[in-house]
């Protein structure tokens, strides 16, 4: 059985929460990568930043949707949601924009259920975090190579 171990990349890169959106933006498209963990000094990771984060600053706000009731506004979408796309929006570092609490894998999980996450949640880059600290990334491109490498050596 392949795991993440077998195929992860172990030099990642990463960048801190206090870094500068355009610096992330810069490292995500000068390394042609879709995404990187968030971490502490300490290796902790404490979210993902992906070019999808970066993408929703170039959002539109989207004004709530209300309607009127005995005389009040009644607004017909969450505040919270509101609030969490204002803020990427108006982002200016790391820690405005990233995914906070990513999902991440261990270095023994199989690759059948890292691409059955991918699927299911749309994930396109997952870090791998071996007792509360980095030790790689794993993303679609890996599980298309390995693919690819079980198929020629049944070809």
């Amino acid at each position: 059985m392949t795991t993440v171990a077998d195929i992860m990349t172990r030099q990642v890169i990463t960048v801190r929460p206090e870094t500068d959106i355009t610096e992330a933006t810069r490292l995500l498209l000068d390394n042609h990568i879709n995404g990187m963990p968030v971490v502490e000094a300490d290796g902790r990771v404490v979210g993902i930043i992906c070019q999808s984060d970066l993408i929703a600053q170039q959002k539109r706000f989207p004004l709530p949707s209300l309607f009127t009731f005995l005389d009040g506004y009644i607004s017909l979408s969450s505040t919270r949601q509101l609030e969490k796309e204002m803020q990427k929006i108006a982002a200016t570092t790391v820690r405005q924009a990233m995914t906070p609490r990513p999902v991440t894998v261990a270095p023994d999980t199989s690759i059948e259920t890292v691409a059955t996450l991918m699927v299911e949640h749309n994930y396109h880059t997952l870090p791998v975090v071996e007792e509360s600290r980095l030790v790689g990334i794993i993303g679609k491109e890996d599980i298309l190579r390995t693919i690819g490498r079980t198929t020629e050596g049944n070809a």
